[in-house]
């Protein structure tokens, strides 16, 4: 449950209007999330947010669709069912297939387990893995 009201396009502040429509005119799509929706209520944060949405999630040296990918497995090792639904589902539509969606939860489950196994052992870095700044 919700934890402030989600405004509807009506209970807009004219400056959350504005990202909505910038919102709409990026997705090429009417379909607003919950997401913004909760965060509206502060138009500045939500402002900052989506301009740093689009800049990192934007096409770059990694495909958008591995970037989805990425953030599925961040939002998976963070608990927030919210972002992995709705990253889930922008994965999907940038092209991830079943078999890619199993083989990240595989890589997600796995690295959580050998993460606390490291963890509760209390294993060193390999120097061979340290990077050194100066080369």
């Amino acid at each position: 449950m919700a934890t402030v009201k989600l405004l509807s396009d009506h209970e807009l502040s004219a400056d959350a209007r504005a990202v909505f429509d910038d919102i709409r005119m990026v997705r090429k799509s009417d379909f607003v999330n919950n997401f913004w929706r909760a965060l509206a209520h502060d138009p500045k944060t939500l402002r900052r947010t989506w301009e740093s949405i689009k800049d990192v999630m934007a096409p770059g040296a990694l495909d958008p669709k591995v970037k989805e990918m990425l953030y599925v497995a961040v939002s998976i090792a963070h608990g927030c069912s919210y972002c992995i639904h709705s990253h889930t589902v922008a994965a999907r539509a940038k092209g991830m297939t079943e078999a890619e969606y199993g083989e990240l939860l595989a890589i997600v489950g796995m690295a959580a387990e050998t993460n606390r196994l490291v963890t509760a052992l209390g294993v060193p870095v390999d120097e061979a893995f340290l990077v050194d700044a100066a080369d």
